[in-house]
């Protein structure tokens, strides 16, 4: 039940009967990582799809320099690995465990014979590509185009869209991930962030109760920085 559950929350899926999410629950395996456990690397050969059914990972890959660039932090409801499956080459990046996290994974033979079964989930799966190739083409425009405070808040847009809950016009982001990753998701330091993060305070733009972030008027936030 509990696969089926999680499938429920995945995009792929929303478009099945629950004897259909049956059927392609029996097929997965669960996996378990604890915080900092690589679960693929990039170059190397992909065999699963994986879907995270509690916990976060970040999907990285280094610069010429040796620098960890961070593309993307998933969490439940997610997936990844699936580029591998339909293109027949290796992992294009790490995935990396952010916390203690569960997978549901996949198998090749069984992701194709899904897609095959279930053309919905092919439409499905070309949409959210289509999204997260926006969200990179926005990620390399921020990199090359902005100072580095407002690619932080572009970061934080991107977390309040990914997970965030709105309310009276607040965004409140429950887990927003640590210095060091928004720093590597915004080609920046640490440091920086740290700056960044206590002026938005300090303007009460922001407010910061332990991992949670509040953004305290989300439509001036967005006209400010997005634009």
């Amino acid at each position: 039940m509990k696969k089926i559950e999680l499938l429920r929350s995945v995009s792929l899926f929303w478009d099945l009967e629950e004897e259909e999410l049956g059927y392609i629950s029996e097929k997965m395996i669960a996996r378990h990582y604890e915080n900092g456990n690589y679960i693929f690397l990039e170059d190397s050969e992909g065999e699963q799809c994986f879907f995270v059914v509690e916990g976060s990972v970040k999907v990285t890959r280094l610069s010429k320099d040796g620098k960890e660039v961070i593309l993307a932090m998933l969490n439940a409801g997610d997936f990844f690995g699936e580029m591998s499956l339909l293109d027949g080459r290796s992992r294009s990046a790490n995935v990396i465990a952010l916390e203690k996290t569960e997978v549901l994974t996949l198998d090749r033979e069984d992701f194709l014979i899904v897609l095959h079964d279930y053309p919905q989930i092919s439409i499905q799966l070309m949409k959210e590509m289509a999204g997260r190739l926006r969200k990179s083409d926005r990620q390399i425009a921020s990199l090359s185009l902005s100072d580095a405070e407002k690619r932080i808040a572009l970061c934080i847009i991107r977390f309040a869209d990914e997970q965030g809950i709105i309310k009276n016009g607040r965004v409140s982001i429950p887990k927003t991930p640590i210095q060091q990753d928004i720093a590597n998701m915004a080609g920046t330091s640490r440091e920086t962030v740290s700056r960044a993060l206590s002026i938005l305070e300090k303007e009460e733009i922001i407010e910061r109760h332990g991992r949670e972030l509040m953004i305290l008027d989300y439509k001036k936030f967005i006209k400010e920085f997005d634009s």
